[in-house]
């Protein structure tokens, strides 16, 4: 195991994304704005931080076909990434939960349906998104 890796992972909740993608740049202001008590870290892909990430699971650094959900070590991609975090959230955003119990075939699919055409549905930043210092708690 990387042991950068393992240090940056260590007790924490951290969601990659592209931060280039306007779709994921909504869902990390309503995550923001969701998560009173900040148990969640935003981390681009495009950061050097995210890329050690990605490398370390063995995903790709230079294709994002999912946000990523990293906890207690263990990456989740699709569906199941988006169900880890709305669960967590608390109401009404957790009662997301119950289009977990459709097939994960089903999930998936309508899961990589929008992510591979996020660019074309929502729009691209030709660049990479700078927070705002207020939401400095939120990034890792």
């Amino acid at each position: 195991m990387n042991d950068d890796a393992a240090t940056l992972m260590q007790n924490q909740k951290i969601i990659l994304f592209d931060a280039q993608c306007k779709l994921c740049s909504a869902w990390c202001n309503f995550i923001i704005n969701n998560d009173a008590n900040t148990i969640f870290k935003l981390c681009s892909v495009q950061s050097p931080k995210g890329e050690l990430l990605l490398t370390h699971f063995g995903f790709s650094t230079i294709e994002y076909a999912s946000m990523v959900y990293v906890e207690n070590g263990k990456a989740y991609t699709q569906s199941h990434a988006f169900f880890e975090v709305v669960k967590q959230l608390g109401y009404p955003y957790k009662l997301a939960n119950i289009f977990s119990v459709l097939p994960n075939r089903f999930n998936n699919w309508s899961y990589d349906k929008i992510a591979l055409n996020r660019y074309t549905l929502f729009g691209k930043y030709q660049y990479c998104r700078i927070p705002a210092p207020s939401d400095a708690a939120h990034y890792l």
